[in-house]
């Protein structure tokens, strides 16, 4: 476990949530917010939060030992000092993020790598508004990061390389996983995917075709058991014999028509069965399918025994 410190720019829930998450693996925690009375309630948000980590045994040391290492700042200067991380939380507004960016670039140790949690927002639009844009790039974690561990790192054209290694490898450090995404595109992948399920719910509500109740019991008690352990590509891979290429095959027309009944038109042509094959097999020799699929069956039972 790596160790360090990180100023945190926003004390709102993912501020909080990464505090959680990063005095929880022993890194110093320098909080700002530029409405100070928040503090309190945000002092108060971590404790609760650490004192569940610890009843669950998950931290490394206490509650009370973690909350220690977590400061709070009036001025948002004192809160960079120092810093190796500045994770900028701030509300999902461009000029906000602009005008931010150009006072952590301005005051932030060179060597700080300056993240924004956006969610949808990307790090072009606003790294501009300081010199340090070499230094800037989205580090947009899940919800809560403290138990989510997926962390989405995307650069931009303004992004060095050096910056990108150094995140990738600071939140791997502290026990995230860091995915790394290779174009900048609005909502970057994790909301992209939320947004597309999400879009096909609202859908299927608004045609009378089910009840929110019964839809969200759906995917908690399918493809959301599945999805808790492996990504779509994997659940696939492993649904058909032959693999992701056969699954492809099987499903890839009817998936075209319902993408089309929703105005969507990408069929799954097959040169991108094939890049999406090879790199399934990549992962996962097909000599070794039928032993992943006892895997997944055992993931399965296991979820079963805690949730019935």
């Amino acid at each position: 476990m790596m160790s360090g410190t990180v100023a945190i720019v926003g004390a709102g829930s993912i501020g909080v949530g990464f505090a959680v998450h990063f005095s929880s693996r022993s890194y110093r925690v320098q909080l700002w917010d530029p409405a100070p009375e928040v503090h309190e309630r945000a002092r108060l948000d971590i404790q609760e939060r650490l004192t569940l980590l610890e009843e669950e045994g998950l931290l490394s040391s206490t509650a009370s030992e973690a909350i220690e290492r977590v400061s709070f700042h009036d001025i948002l200067l004192d809160a960079l000092a120092d810093a190796d991380l500045v994770q900028e939380c701030a509300p999902e507004k461009l000029e906000l993020k602009r005008e931010i960016f150009q006072q952590i670039g301005a005051y932030s140790p060179d060597s700080a790598i300056l993240a924004s949690s956006s969610s949808a927002i990307v790090s072009s639009e606003f790294a501009t508004a300081t010199p340090a844009r070499s230094r800037v790039l989205i580090a947009h974690p899940g919800n809560p990061p403290y138990l989510l561990p997926v962390i989405e790192i995307v650069p931009s054209q303004y992004t060095d390389q050096s910056t990108v290694d150094r995140a990738m490898e600071f939140y791997r450090g502290s026990g995230l996983k860091p995915v790394l995404v290779r174009q900048e595109l609005e909502g970057f992948v994790f909301n992209r995917l939320q947004g597309a399920l999400l879009r096909e719910a609202y859908c299927l509500v608004r045609d009378g075709v089910i009840s929110v109740e019964d839809l969200d019991a759906v995917v908690k008690n399918g493809p959301g058991r599945r999805w808790a352990f492996m990504g779509p590509f994997e659940t696939s891979d492993l649904n058909t014999r032959g693999g992701i290429e056969s699954h492809a095959q099987k499903m890839g027309p009817a998936y075209e028509r319902m993408g089309a009944e929703r105005g969507q038109h990408d069929p799954w042509v097959p040169e991108l069965v094939r890049i999406v094959s090879d790199q399934r097999r990549h992962s996962l020799p097909i000599e070794q399918w039928d032993e992943r699929v006892v895997w997944r069956d055992r993931q399965l039972i296991a979820l079963k025994k805690l949730f019935g």
